[in-house]
C-alpha cells in the first residue's frame, strides 16, 4: 500500500485554486489557519448542539406526550438522523458543483435554525399534542395516539432541520480543512491534528446538549430547550459570515457527479474497443493530475482515442472522450465503497444509544438523592467517552504509534476504522448481557437497578465512536480525488444515514418475525437483549468482511512535487517515483512480477 501526500498542487483552469474572499491570491498570513478553521467550525458545533438536543431525548417525548409506540417511536428518530446524513449527499453535490462550500454551509446553517425554530413551535402549541394520558390510561392501554395533523408541523420541522444539517455536516470540515495547506510543513503538521481537534471540539458541544439541553427540556419545557438549540444556530450563522475576511476559499470545479456517470457511460459505449499497446497512449496521459493505476482497467476504455476523434481533434470534448485523470478520479471513488460498506453497521449499532438505550433509562434507577437524571441525559456519557478516547488518540495513541510505525499518521485511518467496529461489537455483547440482568431482576424481584449499568454500552460505544467516526472523515477526505472533497464527506455522511436506515428496517423486520415478542413498549415482557445479540453477531461478521477489504485496499497516490531544479517528480513513501510504482503496479496486473 502506498499514501503520498499533495503537495502544491497545480491544475488547470480554476481546479484547486484558493482565493480570499475578494477572488485574489490568498495571503497565507493573514487568511487561513485555526482563527479561519475555529470561525467554520462553530456551525458545526452549534448542528451538533441542535440534532443531538433533538435525537438523544426525542424518543421520550414520542412516547411520553404523543403516546407513540416504542418500537415506532425508534423508527421516526432512526429516519430522522438517517435522513439528515443522507441529505449530506446533496449538499456536497452543490458545494462541488456550484455553490462551494462556503454559501453551501452559510445556508445550511439558516435552514438548520428555520427547522428547529418550527419544532420550538410543534412541541410548543397545545393543539399539536393529543390529551394527556394518566398513568392508570397508559397502564392499560387507553391512551390517545397523536393524529396525523398534530404530526404534521413535527416531521415538518424535523425534516427542514435534516436538511440543513445534512448541508452543514458533508461541507464544514471540508471547508476547514481548506484553511491549511498541505504544501507547507507547518500547516501540514497542523492539518494532521485538525480532525481530532474538529471532533474534540463538536463534542464538547453535544454533551452540552444532552446535559443541559435535555434536563431544559424534561424539566423546564420543550420549547426552552429547542428555542436555545435556535438561537445558538443563528448566532452560529452570524459568527460564519463576520469570519469571511479571514477565509480561504477553493473554487467549485463542476458536479463530480457529471465526471462519474459520463466516464461510466464512455467506457460501456466503447467496451468493444481494444486496450491500446500501452497506457500512455491514452487521452491526455502526459498531463494526468494523478497517477495511473491498472486496477478497474475496463474504465481506461472511456479515456481511449478512436480513430474518429483524433482525425477531428475532438480530444478536448468530454463527452466524447475521457481524459486519463478524470478515468483515474472515478476508480478512486470505487475504491472507496468496499471500505464504505462496512461502516453502515457500525453506526446501526450506534443508533441504539439514541432509541432503546434511553427507553432502558425510564425504567431503571436514575436517582442521585433526591435528584432524579433524566433519561436522555445518560447520553453525556457516551459523550465523555468519545472526549476521552479523543484526547488519549492525540496525546498518547497516536504519538506512540508513530514512534512504533515511522508513520507521520501514527494511526491509520483504516486501523482507526477497524478499532472503531470492534469496541461496537463489544458493546452491544455488554448491552445484551445486562439487559437480560435487569428484565430479570425487574421482574423477578420488582427491583430497578442502576441506570449507570448502561454506562458499560455509553462507554464501549463512545470509544468506538472515537476512533470510527475520526477514521471514516479522514478516509473520505484523504482518499477521494480532490475535486470531490465535499462529495466524499456526503459519501461518508450517507454510511451514517445508512446505518440507521438499516436500523429501522432491523426493528421492522425482527417486529414482524418474532410477532413483537422482541421489541414491546414495556421492556420487562419483551427479550431486547436478544436483539442486541443479533446486532453482535452481524457487527462481528461484518469486522471480518472490513478485515478482507481493509488488507487490499491500496492508499491514494496523487500529485507531482516540483523539486528545486523544477523537474517534476512524483514520490512514494519509499522514495521510489510514481512512474516507477507505476510501472510495477501494471506488471502485477499481468503477473509479471510477484505482489
Amino acid at each position: 500500500m502506498v499514501l503520498v501526500e499533495s503537495h502544491g498542487e497545480k491544475d488547470d483552469s480554476n481546479e484547486g485554486t484558493v482565493v480570499d474572499f475578494r477572488g485574489n491570491p490568498v495571503d497565507k498570513s493573514k487568511t487561513g489557519g485555526w482563527l479561519a478553521a475555529g470561525l467554520i467550525l462553530g456551525s458545526e458545533l452549534s448542528e451538533r448542539i441542535c440534532v443531538m438536543g433533538i435525537s438523544m431525548n426525542l424518543v421520550t417525548y414520542l412516547v411520553g406526550d404523543l403516546h407513540i409506540s416504542a418500537a415506532k417511536s425508534a423508527t421516526i428518530v432512526t429516519n430522522f438522523m438517517g435522513a439528515l446524513n443522507l441529505l449530506g449527499l446533496l449538499g456536497g453535490f452543490l458545494a462541488d458543483a456550484k455553490l462551494g462550500r462556503y454559501l453551501t454551509v452559510a445556508l445550511s446553517a439558516s435552514i438548520t435554525a428555520l427547522g428547529v425554530i418550527l419544532l420550538t413551535l410543534a412541541t410548543t402549541i397545545p393543539s399539536m399534542r393529543p390529551p394527556y394520558c394518566d398513568d392508570y390510561r397508559r397502564k392499560h392501554h387507553e391512551c390517545i395516539e397523536a393524529n396525523g395533523r398534530q404530526l404534521a408541523l413535527l416531521y415538518a420541522a424535523l425534516y427542514t432541520t435534516a436538511l440543513g444539517g445534512g448541508g452543514i455536516k458533508s461541507n464544514v470540515s471540508g471547508f476547514g480543512s481548506d484553511q491549511f495547506d498541505v504544501g507547507d510543513p507547518k500547516e501540514e503538521k497542523a492539518m494532521i491534528f485538525f480532525f481530532n481537534r474538529f471532533y474534540f471540539g463538536i463534542s464538547l458541544g453535544s454533551l452540552f446538549a444532552v446535559i443541559v439541553l435535555v434536563y431544559i427540556q424534561d424539566n423546564v419545557g420543550r420549547g426552552w430547550g429547542y428555542g436555545i438549540s435556535a438561537v445558538t444556530m443563528v448566532i452560529a450563522v452570524a459568527v460564519l459570515i463576520c469570519g469571511t475576511p479571514w477565509y480561504r476559499f477553493k473554487k467549485p470545479q463542476g458536479s463530480p457527479l457529471t465526471i462519474v456517470w459520463r466516464v461510466l457511460l464512455l467506457a460501456l459505449k466503447k467496451k468493444k474497443q481494444p486496450y491500446p499497446s500501452h497506457p500512455s497512449l491514452l487521452n491526455d496521459y502526459d498531463n494526468r493530475k494523478v497517477p495511473y493505476t491498472p486496477r478497474f482497467k475496463f474504465l481506461d476504455k472511456a479515456a481511449i482515442l478512436d480513430d474518429n476523434c483524433a482525425a477531428n481533434a475532438e480530444k478536448n470534448n468530454p463527452w466524447l472522450v475521457s481524459t486519463v485523470t478524470h478515468v483515474e478520479e472515478v476508480k478512486m471513488v470505487i475504491k472507496l465503497l468496499p471500505i464504505w460498506s462496512t461502516c453502515i453497521l457500525f453506526w446501526t449499532i450506534y443508533s441504539q444509544m439514541t432509541t432503546f438505550t434511553v427507553e432502558q433509562a425510564t425504567i431503571m434507577h436514575r436517582k442521585i438523592g433526591s435528584f432524579v437524571i433524566p433519561a436522555g441525559s445518560f447520553s453525556a456519557f457516551l459523550i465523555i467517552s468519545i472526549l476521552l478516547f479523543t484526547s488519549l488518540n492525540e496525546k498518547f495513541f497516536v504519538p506512540l504509534a508513530r514512534k512504533i510505525t515511522h508513520n507521520p499518521q501514527g494511526i491509520t485511518s483504516l486501523q482507526r476504522i477497524g478499532i472503531g467496529l470492534v469496541f461496537s461489537v463489544a458493546a452491544m455483547v455488554g448491552a445484551a448481557i445486562i439487559e437480560k440482568e435487569r428484565r430479570e431482576i425487574a421482574v423477578e424481584k420488582e427491583v430497578k437497578i442502576s441506570a449507570f449499568w448502561l454506562l458499560v454500552q455509553f462507554f464501549l460505544v463512545g470509544a468506538g465512536e472515537a476512533f470510527a467516526y475520526v477514521g471514516q472523515l479522514e478516509f473520505f477526505i484523504r482518499e477521494a480525488p480532490d475535486r470531490m472533497k465535499s462529495m466524499s464527506t456526503g459519501l461518508f455522511l450517507s454510511t451514517i444515514s445508512m446505518g440507521f436506515f438499516v436500523s429501522s428496517l432491523l426493528v421492522s423486520i425482527v417486529d414482524h418475525v418474532t410477532n413483537r415478542n422482541w421489541l414491546r413498549n414495556n421492556l420487562n415482557k419483551g427479550k431486547l437483549n436478544n436483539f442486541y445479540w443479533l446486532l453482535a453477531v452481524l457487527g462481528f461478521l461484518n469486522f471480518l468482511v472490513f478485515l478482507i477489504f481493509a488488507s487490499r485496499h491500496q492508499y491514494k497516490m496523487q500529485l507531482p512535487v516540483e523539486p528545486e531544479s523544477g523537474e517534476k517528480e512524483l514520490k512514494g513513501l519509499n522514495g521510489e517515483t510514481i512512474q516507477d510504482m507505476e510501472k510495477k503496479a501494471s506488471l502485477q496486473a499481468v503477473g509479471e512480477v510477484e505482489p
